[in-house]
């Protein structure tokens, strides 16, 4: 398409000025450095300017005036064995006083990671250094968290990603299913599918999945005849839909995004282990991303975006061929991406097999990273792996926060607290708190800006709760580790939502309705779930019978 169009003539010109019409078919116009960039406006640039501020209020508030009757006297009875440890170390009151300081690191950097005051990153660096300044934990286990094997299951896994991407093996196998499988509007969206699971098993970023897919789904967008300054409901699917499903496809695995595996850590060390199995999280939570996934196909293509018989034609008289052609473009297959696939299969296999032979996911991640990065062996060097270290300093910090929680056991002692103080005894039922904390956990995701923050409030929550009540860790844990990826309601919520919201293809009333529809189903699932699969794997005792 060589169409151009003239502009207008300015004094001086030599003559009018020519530019190329904007080709909807062309991938490189939808590359995410070409698209609208959106700046914060009303409550949230204010929230962005008070945030800072209001974080060292509540910081100082806390620490040097409050005066909390349940952190005053400590009941050593309730500490698990490191709180404990620590108690007699320090004896009641110092105890009493690191308790006061982690209530106040963990209270400002909530302020600071919801209204973004300052860089995510800086927040966690901030976290760090006052846990070790206010003698929560040593400076020791303070830095070591950068070197937790969950911190280095996520670096290895980027490089792993870069793999896949350097080498164009992910984006030629979106082309090669889309051209072959998508051959009318519905075995699109079924491709789509399937292709956001198998990225989700080898890439832990969602965004990175995002940044992958939107230029194609873009161009088959604009085939139906859908486009930034044209609507139609093929457009709202095909966008809104990729976004559930690069969320949702996270969650079938540990390894699908850094609050997974974050997650993990936190139930595997209230249980006593290093590390949780890749297979104990597949089996529990595979099946339901997947029935979630196909139910939000049909939820929002069929009930609340119905489309009409022409909007599930192409609008573009040889749309297809154009895909084809950036297909053929990459050539054939090298030896590189074979080797990129042999890498990526052999990996996924012994992920997939931890329980059989014993070797943790980050020893697998290690030996595939080694090999992907061997002079003359490997695939890429070191200056083409794209690992988002800024993303790597967040994790950091939250794991430090999760230590510090660890040490003192304030969620523990908070939950002890206010359970005595509303009158909640050992005779409440099951159910009803596995209800109240899924229901929290779920639609708690409306107003966060991050997974990650979610699960280092909730995650700790639930296991306080668990041992209070004396039920297994992973009885009210793990449904809520379910739960983490539901970030795709408002543009806020999480990073793909807020790239996709850029498109254009929709508005937030849109991803609000089939959002919030999306969010109630998934919470009745995960009690259904609660009641057979999580009941049948030993997790939970069930509901309700």
């Amino acid at each position: 398409m060589n169409q151009t169009r003239q502009s207008d003539n300015y004094p001086g010109d030599s003559g009018p000025k020519v530019q190329p019409a904007f080709d909807v078919l062309d991938m490189n116009n939808y590359r995410v450095e070409k698209l609208r960039k959106s700046k914060k406006v009303g409550f949230e640039r204010w929230m962005e300017i008070l945030g800072g501020p209001l974080a060292v209020v509540v910081f100082i508030a806390i620490y040097f005036f409050a005066d909390i009757s349940f952190l005053n006297q400590i009941n050593p009875d309730l500490l698990g064995e490191k709180a404990l440890k620590r108690y007699q170390e320090l004896g009641s009151e110092q105890f009493s006083r690191i308790n006061y300081a982690m209530l106040a690191i963990f209270a400002a950097s909530i302020v600071l990671w919801i209204t973004e005051a300052i860089p995510n990153y800086l927040t966690s660096l901030l976290v760090i250094i006052t846990i070790v300044l206010t003698g929560i934990t040593s400076e020791k286990t303070a830095y070591a968290q950068l070197g937790h094997p969950v911190m280095w299951l996520n670096i290895l896994s980027f490089v792993l990603a870069s793999m896949l991407v350097a080498t164009r093996v992910a984006k030629r196998f979106a082309l090669w299913f889309v051209i072959r499988f998508g051959k009318n509007a519905t075995w699109i969206f079924f491709s789509f599918i399937v292709i956001n699971i198998v990225l989700s098993m080898f890439i832990s970023a969602t965004t990175a999945k995002a940044t992958i897919l939107l230029p194609i789904f873009m161009v088959i967008a604009a085939i139906y005849g859908a486009g930034p300054d044209k609507r139609n409901n093929f457009g709202r699917n095909i966008v809104l839909q990729n976004l559930f499903q690069i969320n949702i496809g996270a969650s079938g695995f540990i390894t699908g995004s850094g609050a997974n595996l974050l997650a993990g850590s936190l139930i595997a060390g209230a249980m006593g282990k290093s590390i949780f199995g890749y297979q104990d999280w597949f089996i529990a939570a595979f099946p339901l991303c997947i029935i979630i996934i196909i139910i939000g196909w049909v939820v929002g293509t069929k009930i609340i975006f119905p489309m009409k018989p022409e909007e599930q034609k192409p609008q573009i008289e040889g749309g297809m061929q154009r895909l084809k052609d950036e297909y053929h473009a990459l050539g054939k297959m090298t030896v590189n991406e074979y080797k990129a696939i042999a890498i990526f299969v052999i990996v996924l296999l012994l992920w997939a097999t931890d329980k059989q032979h014993g070797i943790s996911q980050t020893a697998v991640a290690f030996m595939g990273a080694v090999v992907a990065l061997l002079p003359g062996i490997g695939i890429v060097k070191w200056n083409d792996v794209d690992i988002p270290w800024h993303l790597m300093l967040f994790s950091a910090g939250a794991y430090t926060l999760g230590t510090g929680l660890e040490v003192t056991d304030l969620p523990a002692i908070a939950v002890d607290s206010a359970f005595n103080h509303f009158g909640i005894s050992e005779q409440t039922p099951f159910w009803l708190l596995y209800v109240v904390l899924t229901f929290v956990m779920m639609f708690s995701g409306l107003i966060f800006q991050s997974k990650t923050m979610r699960t280092l409030i909730f995650i700790p929550i639930a296991i306080g709760v668990a041992q209070k009540f004396g039920y297994p860790v992973m009885s009210l844990a793990f449904p809520l580790a379910l739960l983490i990826e539901h970030v795709y309601v408002l543009p806020f919520n999480s990073k793909p939502a807020a790239l996709l919201y850029t498109t254009n293809h929709y508005s937030i009333s849109d991803s609000f309705k089939f959002g919030i529809v999306m969010m109630t189903i998934s919470w009745l699932l995960v009690l259904v779930w609660g009641e057979t699969v999580l009941k049948w794997l030993g997790y939970t005792n069930g509901l309700f019978f």
